[in-house]
C-alpha cells in the first residue's frame, strides 16, 4: 500500500527511523532532488496514529519539492517528522539520535526547524550532523526563520493587495489572522508596523492578548475569525483550515498567510477562484524561511537573503499572471510554474542539481 501511495506522490525514498534507547520514531521523507539535495524543516507533533504521521510527511514533502521549485532555489523537497510531543518528549539524546540519522542519509536531506522544533534543537542536530540549516549565526547559521517567513509573507500579501485592490499599501486594509505562532506573531507585528487594522485569533489566550496589547489588534474567538468582514484572511494555524464548512463563513476578498497547505483540497481553491476570492498559494508565500536557510548552503548573506524574499512579490505575480490568463485557480497555476521547472531542469540530466562548494563539501566531494 505505501508503495502504491509513493508511486502516485511520486517520492524517491522515505525512511523510518528508531532508537528505543532515546526515544526517537521519525520518519523522512525525500520527494525530489532533481534540483538539488532535499530541504525542508523536521516537526514534531505527538500525532494520533503512525498512519497519520506517514501522510503528514508524505503531504508536506512534496510542497517542499513545489515551493522550492517556485521560488527558484536550486534544492529540492524533503521533510522530517518526529513523533512525539515536543513539551514532554523531546531531549538532547532523541535530537542528537535524530541527527545521526539525517547524517547517515549522506545528504540526500537537509534539515531545519520546523512546527514543534526550534534554533536550539538545530544545534544539538548539528553536533551529529552537517546536514542542518537555521543553526546559531555563530556557526555560520541564520538562526531562527520565522521572521524571514513573516517577511516573505507580507511580500505574498502586498502583491495580492496590488492584484485586487490596484495598490499595495497595507495601512489601508484590515487583515484577520487566524494563529499567533511564532510565524503569525512576526506577521502581525509586521502588519501593525505598516498600519494595518487587525483581528486575532489564537487557542492560546496569552498570545491573543499579546497581540491586543502590542499591536492594537481585536481579539477574535477562534470559531468566528473565518466571519470577520476583514479584506484579507491570513491563515497562519496548521493544515486544512479552509475547507467546504469554512469557506461558506469566509468573508474576506483576498486569502494570503503563512500556514502550510492551507486548502482542505484543490476543490476548495477551484470555489474561491470561481467567487472571486484571491488566493496566493501557501507554498508561493510562506518561502521566506527556506529561501533564507537555502543560502547557508552557499556561504549565508542576510542582505542576500532579504534580497531573495523579496522576489516573492513577483513570484506571487506570475502566479496570479498565469491563473488569469488561463482562468485557472492560482493553486493550479503555481503548481503548473513549479512543475514547468522541476521538467526543464530535470530533462538536463543534472542528478542532485548545481554542486555548489558547500554542497560538493556536504556530500564528501572534492
Amino acid at each position: 500500500m505505501l508503495f502504491e501511495t509513493l508511486a502516485t506522490s511520486g517520492h524517491e525514498q522515505v525512511v523510518f527511523c528508531n532508537n528505543p534507547e532515546a526515544g526517537l520514531k521519525a520518519i523522512v521523507a525525500v520527494h525530489n532532488t532533481v534540483l538539488g539535495p532535499a530541504l525542508g524543516g523536521v516537526r514534531m507533533r505527538p500525532y494520533a496514529n503512525e498512519a497519520d504521521a506517514v501522510r503528514d510527511v508524505l503531504r508536506l514533502s512534496r510542497t517542499m519539492t513545489y515551493k522550492n521549485a517556485l521560488a527558484g532555489l536550486n534544492i529540492g523537497g524533503g521533510k522530517a517528522v518526529i513523533l512525539g510531543d515536543p513539551k514532554t518528549d523531546k531531549s538532547e539524546v532523541l535530537l542528537r539520535a535524530f541527527g545521526r540519522a539525517v547524517e547517515a542519509l549522506g545528504g540526500r536531506y537537509i534539515t531545519a526547524e520546523d512546527v514543534g522544533t526550534d534554533v536550539n534543537d538545530m544545534e544539538l542536530l548539528y553536533l551529529e550532523t552537517e546536514y542542518v540549516t537555521g543553526v546559531h549565526q555563530v556557526h555560520g547559521g541564520s538562526g531562527d526563520p520565522a521572521p524571514f517567513t513573516a517577511y516573505g509573507t507580507l511580500q505574498g500579501l502586498m502583491a495580492s493587495l496590488q492584484r485586487k485592490f490596484g495598490h499595495e499599501e497595507v495601512g489601508k486594509v484590515s487583515i484577520a489572522v487566524q494563529g499567533l505562532g511564532h510565524i503569525g506573531m512576526e506577521l502581525a507585528k509586521l502588519l501593525k508596523e505598516r498600519g494595518a487594522k487587525l483581528f486575532v485569533a489564537d487557542l492560546d489566550p496569552a498570545k491573543v492578548e499579546r497581540a491586543v496589547t502590542e499591536f492594537g489588534a481585536e481579539a477574535v474567538a477562534c470559531g468566528d475569525i473565518h466571519e470577520v468582514p476583514a479584506d484579507v484572511f491570513a491563515p497562519c494555524a496548521m493544515e486544512g483550515g479552509i475547507d467546504e464548512r469554512t469557506l461558506e463563513r469566509l468573508k474576506a476578498k483576498i486569502v494570503c498567510g503563512s500556514a502550510n497547505n492551507q486548502l482542505a483540497s484543490h476543490a476548495i481553491g477551484d470555489e474561491l477562484h470561481r467567487r472571486g476570492i484571491l488566493y496566493a498559494p501557501d507554498y508561493a508565500v510562506n518561502a521566506g524561511g527556506v529561501m533564507n536557510v537555502s543560502l547557508e548552503i552557499d556561504g549565508y548573506n542576510r542582505e542576500r537573503a532579504m534580497r531573495l524574499i523579496r522576489s516573492i512579490y513577483h513570484n506571487v505575480g506570475k502566479v496570479f499572471d498565469l491563473s488569469e490568463r488561463e482562468d485557472i485557480s492560482p493553486q493550479y497555476a503555481a503548481d503548473r510554474i513549479a512543475e514547468a521547472r522541476l521538467a526543464a531542469v530535470g530533462r538536463l540530466k543534472l542528478p542532485m542539481g548545481r554542486a555548489t562548494p558547500r554542497m560538493r563539501h556536504l556530500r564528501g566531494e572534492r
